[in-house]
């Protein structure tokens, strides 16, 4: 069950938040200490950690460098942890479980316990879900996904990616593409960066080509995941998924959502309640600090966008899979 699967990004200390910086990878694995709930707002916001699930296990343990510090602080931290990214619901839902047990009066240490659960839980469904996905595949199939959602963005193995893993060791899958994701580039920064060290053979395509390629006939599925899914089985995910639903439905190329149960809002009726989170338009008009546009130029720049229900072809959670989900099928699950 460990093979593809070797790297850890989100690392408890005791009395700091260790994080693998996602901002210098591929060319350099550098990681900082985050020594306060701010401090861990402040990477989630600037993506040294990103990846719904991954942002929600930092949250916690932000909460617990606040709770070492006393009640004030705790009180304090809270709020600065919920607003630091509004589009994925892991946040919120991990802040609301260590809520809980402060409301119950727990102290430092309880609530260090209750952030480990949250992050052990993610590692154990990520796998389960791995195998749930890869059995929907087939045989001697090509996958492409966007963005990343592996090791880097969860407690270890992944979700989309997990299933890429699973597929991968268990020889259902034959060919592997990676979507560049612009304007950070998570695909080809960070997916390739995984796949490579864990010895999976993959094609990095620019986000431009997909079409192209779902043409071509080598790919059967798009393996993607979510930052939060709505009651109705609406998904929201890193700009351009979309796009990739709309070009596999054209060519017959299934589609599969993975996410746990944590991503999944019922208390959001649809996609068209979930906020986007736009985010600087320097992103697109600069690269790696240099600017590439001409000066005056202006740039929208939306992080997420919503892929219906109606064009995804199997949800997978780690508490069963959904084929073409739909409100009633979302109901029956996750009600």
């Amino acid at each position: 069950m460990n093979s593809h699967d070797s790297i850890r990004s989100v690392l408890w200390r005791g009395d700091r938040l260790r994080l693998l910086d996602q901002r210098r990878l591929p060319f350099a694995e550098d990681y900082i200490d985050c020594l306060s709930a701010e401090e861990v707002a402040q990477a989630i916001r600037d993506l040294v950690v990103r990846g719904a699930p991954a942002i929600g296990i930092s949250a916690a343990w932000g909460v617990v460098l606040a709770a070492q510090r006393g009640r004030a602080a705790l009180a304090a931290a809270l709020p600065i942890l919920r607003a630091a990214r509004p589009t994925a619901v892991n946040l919120m839902w991990a802040l609301d479980r260590m809520q809980r047990r402060i409301a119950e009066g727990a102290d430092a240490a309880a609530l260090e316990g209750e952030a480990q659960a949250i992050q052990d839980e993610d590692l154990a469904a990520n796998r389960h879900m791995g195998e749930l996905g890869a059995a929907l595949l087939g045989t001697d199939v090509g996958v492409i996904t966007h963005c990343n959602t592996g090791s880097l963005a969860t407690a270890g193995y992944g979700t989309a990616l997990g299933v890429i893993r699973a597929g991968v060791s268990a020889g259902r899958i034959a060919r592997v593409f990676a979507g560049e994701t612009r304007p950070w580039l998570q695909g080809a920064r960070l997916t390739m960066w995984e796949l490579v060290r864990d010895q999976i053979p993959a094609t990095l395509v620019s986000d431009s080509a997909a079409a192209h390629l779902l043409k071509s006939g080598q790919v059967q599925w798009v393996i993607v995941g979510a930052d939060r899914i709505a009651a109705n089985g609406d998904v929201a995910n890193k700009i351009g998924t979309y796009q990739l639903a709309i070009v596999a439905r054209h060519h017959g190329v299934k589609f599969m959502v993975v996410a746990p149960a944590s991503t999944v809002d019922m208390s959001t009726s649809s996609g068209e309640h979930i906020e986007i989170e736009m985010r600087d338009p320097d992103e697109l008009l600069a690269h790696s600090g240099q600017r590439t546009v001409v000066e005056g130029a202006v740039a929208w720049n939306p992080v997420f966008d919503v892929t219906p229900a109606g064009l995804i072809d199997a949800l997978v959670t780690e508490r069963g899979v959904i084929e073409k989900p739909d409100a009633a099928r979302m109901q029956a699950l996750f009600a």
